[in-house]
């Protein structure tokens, strides 16, 4: 059964040749394999959460993770997120840290971004599939060619996109971007480890809706509900 089923039509449309490539149902049939015997997140129906929470005609921002957290009951098919009631990660805690200095936000009490995929904002990771405790297992399977498309159609489609590139994985992507037209944020990733070498402090989040706004856009709302 193709994972094409699961996509929005809007996005179908845009990513009609990739689903055309030799690639893309070699990578179904590993994936499909590797669900017969391991833990694979997140579940086939929510690998395409992000592009079907925000309509490829809505994108105005892309928030770029690498793959999907890897312990049970984290992954939701969004960058960053976490389900309601799952403890909140250390990267997004950090994530909450900089958005209060930046726009004296408070953190929230949740970790569920939706709320800004409905807005805009696109959380997609580069990796949209792996396997239970093994981070990255799934890097060398496709996706990467999968995903680069989209960032590729958004960037040739669109207009006035934001790209907010935390760490050096992500930053590696500015190259299929078109920056003549879109705003390019990098900075270091919000991870405990390397949060202090410029990512709290870069304020992105104002930038961001300062463009959005600058180019006839309504700006992002980034207090999440408390439910």
């Amino acid at each position: 059964m193709s994972l094409q089923q699961y996509l929005s039509p809007d996005w179908q449309e845009v990513l009609a040749q990739e689903f055309q490539k030799d690639y893309f149902p070699i990578l179904e049939q590993r994936i499909e394999k590797e669900r017969a015997h391991k833990e694979v997140f997140p579940k086939e129906e929510v690998v395409f959460h992000a592009f079907n929470l925000t309509p490829f005609s809505e994108v105005k921002l892309v928030l770029l993770g690498q793959d999907p957290y890897h312990q049970k009951g984290q992954a939701e098919g969004l960058s960053f997120s976490v389900p309601f009631g799952q403890k909140i990660p250390p990267s997004l805690r950090n994530i909450f840290k900089e958005l209060e200095r930046d726009m004296n936000i408070p953190p929230a009490a949740n970790g569920h971004l939706a709320y800004w995929g409905e807005q805009g904002v696109l959380l997609l990771n580069s990796v949209l599939t792996v396997v239970e405790a093994k981070p990255g297992v799934h890097s060398g399977l496709g996706w990467h060619q999968f995903t680069d498309a989209v960032i590729r159609q958004i960037s040739a489609r669109r207009n006035h996109v934001v790209f907010l590139l935390w760490g050096s994985y992500a930053q590696s992507k500015a190259e299929l971007i078109d920056g003549t037209k879109h705003l390019v944020l990098t900075t270091s990733h919000p991870s405990p480890l390397s949060a202090h070498r410029g990512f709290l402090g870069c304020s992105h989040f104002s930038r961001a809706n300062d463009w959005l706004v600058a180019n006839g856009m309504s700006a992002i709302d980034w207090q999440l509900p408390d439910s």
